[in-house]
């Protein structure tokens, strides 16, 4: 079982940017792909971000394709999500999310308990 704390969320102006941290407990870190998932006011929780265990590999959505960036750093047993070029419509609630197998893009078994992130206009 892992458990994960997300941190970095905060309030920023457009066109700024943040970097989220999530902390990851246990020494199965490295066995475990890690993603990044939103949710906003009345909407649904969406993918925005995963990488592999290696950290060869990332995915992201097309909405934050080319101003976001997911890395992870094994020995420190943190997953990051640097923000950049963040627009009003990036605000919500950010969960970090590790699971084993399967699809980057849902099914995760594991969920930290979220960072808020608003993004003034």
């Amino acid at each position: 079982q892992v458990q994960l704390v997300e941190s970095g969320g905060g309030l920023v102006q457009a066109g700024g940017s943040l970097r989220l941290s999530c902390a990851a407990s246990g020494r199965t870190f490295r066995s475990y792909v890690m993603g990044w998932f939103r949710q906003a006011p009345g909407k649904e929780r969406e993918f925005v971000s995963a990488i592999t265990w290696t950290g060869y590999s990332t995915y992201y959505a097309d909405s934050v394709k080319g101003r976001f960036t997911i890395s992870r750093d094994n020995a420190k047993n943190t997953v990051y999500l640097q923000m950049n070029s963040l627009k009003p419509e990036d605000t919500a609630v950010y969960y970090c999310a590790a699971k084993i197998g399967g699809s980057v893009y849902n099914n995760y078994d594991y969920w930290g308990q979220g960072t808020q992130v608003t993004v003034s206009s």
